[in-house]
């Protein structure tokens, strides 16, 4: 069962959220945490995980044999992403611009062309204090695409460890989603059984919820709602939420409390444990979701 924590903005407490939900998963559950915002991840500073493996994952970009390569231009026209152009009897490879999708290599009818990978990030994994495997993807600096990673870190399988429990009820992906509504929460989102939306009741947060909403939409998986910071800006998300048949799960109030609590690297059922059975209920209800969407 694969939840996604997702938000259409930064800051709203998706990260918040998608610990203190791990945290009381695992206290019944085997439980697999992708912190899939490989720009700037840190649900590692909430859940403490020890990072004992480390992997570099990228992407294969073509490298061209000049001695085999007849200079014909097919590769130049199959690349959507103008990372190859021959120039005379030359042929040459942006790196940056290449996505990976090997159509130069198959379509070379030379074949002198060959994939090398070029590496644009890693994936850190380990175990929290818990018994929660946790994996984040790191993008290199200076990189400019997030996918690859995701692609790489959405397979990624722990190594049984002593943390492990015997015999769980269930095994829960939960995947913190990166903010916004780009490419990369599109990766993050496929194959997840359901979506949970963190916002806060603004004019930004309301703006930033429909685009990450539609996105959801667009993919067929069910969607609910956490608003955060309740009691500030107005009610126009709760009226979207209804009007647009997006249920609210959970409204955490503002409170200086829980922002210290964050502040100092903890998580919310950490700071306020009469929240340990809050999220305990919108778990269970997140399951139920799941199965009832695979009922429909």
């Amino acid at each position: 069962m694969r939840i996604v924590v997702a938000s259409g903005k930064g800051g709203t407490g998706k990260t918040t959220v998608a610990t203190s939900l791990a945290q009381v998963a695992a206290e019944q559950d085997a439980v697999r945490f992708l912190d899939c915002d490989v720009e700037a991840p840190n649900a590692a500073l909430f859940l403490h995980p020890v990072l004992e493996t480390h992997r570099d994952v990228g992407i294969r970009v073509p490298r061209v044999d000049p001695e085999a390569c007849t200079h014909c231009g097919k590769c130049a026209e199959i690349c959507q992403f103008n990372a190859i152009a021959v120039v005379g009897q030359t042929t040459l490879v942006f790196d940056d611009l290449c996505h990976g999708c090997g159509s130069c290599t198959w379509m070379c009818p030379e074949q002198a062309i060959s994939e090398h990978l070029s590496v644009t990030g890693t994936i850190d994994s380990g175990w929290t204090p818990e018994g929660i495997a946790f994996a984040q993807g790191v993008m290199n600096v200076g990189q400019a695409m997030g996918v690859p990673i995701l692609r790489e870190l959405k397979k990624w399988i722990p190594v049984q460890s002593s943390a492990t429990r015997d015999a769980p009820r269930r095994t829960l992906e939960i995947r913190d989603a990166p903010p916004g509504a780009s490419c990369p929460v599109v990766e993050t989102m496929r194959g997840a059984d359901v979506v949970l939306l963190v916002t806060e009741p603004t004019p930004f947060g309301l703006h930033d919820l429909k685009q990450v909403a539609a996105i959801a939409r667009e993919l067929g998986i069910p969607a609910a709602v956490v608003i955060n910071r309740d009691g500030i800006g107005d009610d126009a998300v709760g009226a979207y939420c209804t009007e647009s048949n997006l249920p609210i799960l959970l409204r955490i109030p503002m409170e200086r409390r829980i922002a210290e609590a964050i502040a100092s690297g903890r998580t919310l059922v950490e700071a306020a444990p009469e929240y340990q059975l809050i999220f305990k209920d919108l778990l269970e209800d997140l399951l139920e979701r799941i199965v009832a969407g695979g009922q429909a």
